[in-house]
């Protein structure tokens, strides 16, 4: 915890705040699940310091002066913000954020016998209540449709990744040809790869449900495979993760998350799409199958959701009625080929 309390001094001054993140480190969670629950709970913290109020006996009116303050905060983002939702700087998922480490906080304070309840409020069953008999949370949890982007725009980012390296061409390709996440994709080594049958192994250990699948992917991404593995072999020789920094800083290093985030941004922006994002392709990928025909529990599978609800979200409707363009090619189980084009970024 030490690293964190130099970014939030503020958790060093509060036993139980750092008692309670160490335990959820020792409980195996990832370093930027820590570091989230530090950033929201640290701001907790600071504005009950701020209002002269002691954090383990604060009470439902601190919490919502918090949330007013969250609410009402100007945006850092400036100019970047391409959306808020939440009527002011944070947008409501960021308000979730926020709120759920404080409310986990005080479930710990209750489970421990500090105090005798959780000021935090969350959705709860409650009989007599139409649907499920479910309250609304302390903050009413907002949920959009992805955002899909047009043929024509697909197009654009494509045209501008054609003149990308081939490692980049290549990630782009998988990130759409098996729904990836950033970190899924960033997190693939070379032996989860399956050239024979174009198949690559997502590890449970790099998936947000901790579930290993196997998903497929196209001929034209195989040969960008076989490029890249090429140039990979003149940085380095070493099994290990597939996609390596060329940085001269970092060369042969793993590529961070955060490097694959700005080498998409920028693209981006240079196509002219600014809304579209490491997330895109995974969105894109769902929706298109359904465009096929395949059922919710196959595209469930193929995405790795625990349940169909969560790939519902994932499925934007109006997407599904819009006649637009026939799609370039095909989706096939036998050959794994894409529904959308993404060749072309084969050299």
């Amino acid at each position: 915890m030490t690293v964190l309390s130099e970014k939030w001094p503020v958790l060093g001054r509060h036993e139980r705040a750092g008692e309670w993140l160490q335990i959820w480190s020792d409980l195996g969670r990832s370093p930027r699940t820590i570091d989230a629950y530090a950033r929201g709970l640290g701001e907790f913290l600071l504005a009950c310091e701020r209002d002269g109020v002691d954090p383990e006996s604060a009470n439902r009116s601190h919490i919502a002066a918090f949330v007013r303050e969250l609410r009402t905060r100007p945006s850092s983002g400036g100019s970047n913000v391409l959306a808020l939702d939440s009527g002011a700087g944070l947008s409501n998922a960021a308000l979730q954020q926020r709120l759920v480490p404080v409310r986990l906080f005080f479930d710990f304070l209750v489970e421990e016998g500090v105090r005798q309840s959780n000021p935090v409020g969350r959705g709860r069953y409650t009989p007599g209540r139409a649907v499920g008999g479910t309250a609304r949370g302390l903050v009413p949890r907002m949920v959009k449709l992805p955002w899909i982007p047009a043929e024509a725009e697909w197009l654009q980012v494509l045209e501008v990744f054609r003149a990308e390296p081939v490692r980049n061409r290549l990630m782009l390709a998988w990130a759409y040809d098996s729904a990836l996440r950033r970190e899924e994709l960033c997190s693939l080594r070379t032996d989860d790869i399956d050239p024979a049958h174009r198949t690559l192994r997502v590890g449970a250990e790099t998936t947000k449900t901790r579930q290993e699948r196997v998903v497929p992917y196209s001929a034209s991404t195989g040969v960008l495979l076989g490029e890249y593995l090429r140039h990979r072999a003149s940085l380095s020789r070493a099994r290990g993760p597939l996609f390596l920094s060329e940085s001269r800083h970092n060369t042969a290093q793993p590529l961070t998350l955060w490097t694959w985030s700005k080498v998409v941004r920028r693209i981006v922006l240079e196509a002219g799409v600014p809304r579209f994002s490491t997330h895109t392709t995974r969105h894109l990928c769902l929706t298109d199958l359904a465009r096929m025909g395949w059922e919710v529990h196959a595209i469930a599978s193929f995405a790795g959701h625990r349940s169909t609800e969560s790939t519902l979200r994932y499925i934007n409707p109006r997407e599904l009625h819009q006649t637009g363009e026939k799609l370039q090619v095909a989706w096939s189980l036998g050959e794994a080929e894409p529904v959308r084009r993404v060749y072309g970024l084969a050299s």
